[in-house]
Parts: C-alpha cells; structure tokens; sequence
C-alpha cells in the first residue's frame, strides 16, 4: 500500500513556506518523512539508498531491495554427522597356554608392530623338563626298536631251524624210519618258532607305537614353547597393554594386548533414520578429528542395516587415510557429501513456501516483483539448485517477505558475494 503525504501538511501553520527559504525547508521535511518511511521497511542502509534516490523535483522513489542474480553452477549437498574414532579392527592378543608367568614385555602401548613380531615372553621351565621327559621316552621307544628287531632276527633264525627239523622229520615219517613222536616233536618246534617271530614283529610295532607317541609329545611340547612367546598375529598398532611382569596368564582372563590392525582408524556415529536414506557407501567424506585443524579425506564404508528402536539412530562408519595422532574414543565429526548436481543456484532466503508447500521466490522484472513458483533440488550452505521456475541471469529478492507484494515496484540493489 502506497500512502501519500503531502508536503505542507508535515509543517505547521504557523511555519507554512511563503518564499523560497520556506520552500527549502518543506523540502528538508519531505526527505526526513522519506528517511523514516524507507528505514521502517527496510533498515538504515535501504534508508540512505531512498536518501540518494530522492529527486526533489518528482518526490520519492520506490523502496531500495536488495536482490540476488541467478547463477549457474555446481552445487554439492552435505550431511554432518559425529561419532568417535574407533579401530577398523581390532585384534584382542591373549595367551594360548595356562599357568605361566610373565618374565619380559617388549613393546609398549602406541608402538608399531609387524606380523609375528614377539611382544612378550614367559616362563619356560615347565615346558624345558616336559621336553626333556619326551626326549628320553622317544631314545626309550628307539631302543625298544631296536631290541625287537633283534628279537625278530633270532626269532626267524629259529623258526628256519624249526621248519628244516619238521622237513626232514616228515621226509623220515614218510620212510618209515623217525617215529610218530619225533615227527609230532619237531612240528611242535616249528610251530613255537612261528609264534615267536610273530610276538617279535608285534613288539616291534609296540616300540614303533611308543616313538610316534612319544614324538607327538615333544611337538606338543614344542609347540607350547613356541607359545611362551607372544607374537603378534598381524601388523599393526599396540593400543592397550594389559600384560604386566610376573602375572600368571591364562587363556580366559584379559587379552595382553590391543592392536590396531594395520592401524586403520575409522569414526563410527550415529545417524538419524532420515539421513541414513541419503547415504551410500563409498561416498565421499572430509573427517574432522578433535585438535585437528584441517579435515582428513574418507569415504562411507560401512552403514548399518539396522536403526535402533529407542533412539531411531542407525550406524555407519567412516574410514579415514591414516594420520600421525589419531587416538581411539577421540571426538570426531565429519561431512559426507551425498550429491552434487548441476543447475542454476540462488540464496536459500530467497525461497518462500507457500499453501501446500510449494516453493516460489519473489522474481524481479523490470524493477517489478514478480511471484514465480519454482522446483528445489538440492540445498546446502546457505544456497538452493533450481530445477526448474529460474534461468541464469534473473534476479531474485535476496530475503523474500511478506512485505512485498507482486507488482510492487523497487529501487533493486544487486547484493555483493
């Protein structure tokens, strides 16, 4: 709405102009009433713009706006999410013998560590003497070989010997010359001869039987020396040290040691259920950890198929390259961006909603506001893509308000990036 004032109603009658000294003071009047008029709808500075519009000869102008030209360009949406830096993997490290003691620890929390490298070491004296115990037993079952081999050689000479008696006592029989007895005698010696090579080759496979066992028993035993060592099972970083010299381990208390597995750091956050649709993994990520002042390069790689009930939050992670002090429960935040488009960009002040939740904006024509409903794409930083309604080189009310009606005429000021 217009309201008109007239000049020499703003002075009274008694100060009414009757030369041209009182013409300059109605004059004066006049820009006040203008001053006053502009800052009322659009603050000190679209005041001192109606200030300098102001032609005395034709009064004043229309209301300085402030607008925006529309642009093209490359507009990328981002979500922020925090959470904290945890290890991509992490490899509890516990011993797989019982009842040792710890007599050394090698590394130290933080340290680098390569695959196998030993980290610690215990007692090995119960594992030296049961070594010692399998090594007589396996020189015993050798010696038990060896003796029944012996046996098995004088076992066959007297069977041979057995066999060549019965032979010619059965040729003797069959002439009549040996008696039944002697026959009956000599097969009988045979025959205990053929026992006794079969009792040899079975203490053989006896004492055989004792050296794979006693065998067996010293790799066991070898084995449980190996593992008075303890190694590393991958490279990586030592993140906690629960070893501690002279404790006695076993394999269901506290791991000894944490590690980082290749010291991969990554931030897990949690994310709200209508923000997880706009992820995918392998997205793009800028990672913010606490005390950094510039961001690390990642990507999405991991997001929850899960949202939790109580919360409506779901989870994902975010990989990060590695970087000198990053530390596990640290704070991080990051930015993922989850799409970039191409089109034509405004400020997002410059969009009303309006019945229904359709999008406009106040376009400008010939100094002229115009209401054009447009189509939003995607929004981030202050700025809006639009899909549809603008082409570059428009120009649009910068912050659009009800205080402007289509078919209002403005004094447009261009505003400055």
């Amino acid at each position: 709405m217009t309201v008109r004032v007239s000049p020499i109603c703003l002075l009274p009658a008694s100060r009414r102009p009757s030369s041209a000294r009182g013409l300059a003071g109605s004059l004066a009047a006049v820009l006040g009433a203008a001053l006053l008029a502009a800052s009322l709808s659009g603050g000190v500075g679209e005041a001192l713009a109606a200030e300098a519009a102001l032609d005395p000869a034709v009064g004043p102008q229309p209301p300085a706006v402030t607008v925006a030209d529309v642009v093209a360009g490359t507009l990328t949406e981002r979500v922020i999410v925090t959470g904290d830096l945890v290890p991509k993997e992490e490899i509890l490290v516990t011993p797989e013998v019982e009842g040792l003691a710890t007599i050394e620890i090698l590394v130290e929390e933080g340290d680098r560590v390569a695959k196998n490298q030993v980290l610690a070491r215990l007692s090995r004296d119960t594992v030296d003497v049961a070594i010692a115990q399998a090594d007589a037993q396996i020189a015993r079952a050798r010696a038990s070989i060896a003796q029944a081999r012996t046996q098995i050689v004088q076992a066959n000479a007297t069977l041979k010997q057995a066999q060549n008696s019965f032979e010619r006592a059965e040729r003797l029989r069959k002439t009549g010359t040996a008696s039944i007895e002697t026959y009956e005698t000599r097969e009988a010696e045979a025959l205990v001869a053929q026992a006794q090579v079969a009792a040899a080759e079975e203490q053989l496979a006896l004492a055989e039987a004792d050296l794979a066992l006693a065998e067996a028993q010293k790799r066991e035993q070898m084995v449980g020396l190996g593992r008075t060592e303890i190694k590393a099972p991958t490279a990586g970083i030592v993140s906690r040290r629960e070893a501690r010299l002279g404790a006695v381990v076993s394999m269901a208390g506290t791991p000894m040691f944490r590690i980082i597995e290749d010291g991969e750091v990554e931030l897990e956050a949690d994310i709200a259920e209508m923000t997880l649709a706009k992820l995918r993994v392998g997205q793009k990520a800028t990672v913010f950890p606490a005390g950094y002042s510039e961001g690390l390069p990642g990507e999405v790689r991991l997001i929850s198929p899960e949202v939790d009930n109580a919360t409506r939050l779901g989870e994902i992670r975010v990989s990060l390259q590695e970087a000198e002090g990053l530390a596990i429960g640290a704070f991080a935040y990051a930015s993922i961006e989850t799409a970039t488009r191409e089109g034509v960009i405004i400020p997002l002040s410059a969009v009303l909603y309006g019945t229904g939740g359709r999008a406009q904006v106040q376009l400008v024509e010939d100094a002229v506001v115009v209401s054009r409903p447009v189509t939003i794409g995607l929004h981030a930083d202050g700025l809006a893509l639009v899909t549809d309604g603008l082409k570059a080189g428009d120009q649009v009310v910068s912050i659009s308000g009800t205080f402007l009606r289509p078919g209002d005429r403005i004094t447009p000021i261009v505003a400055k990036n």
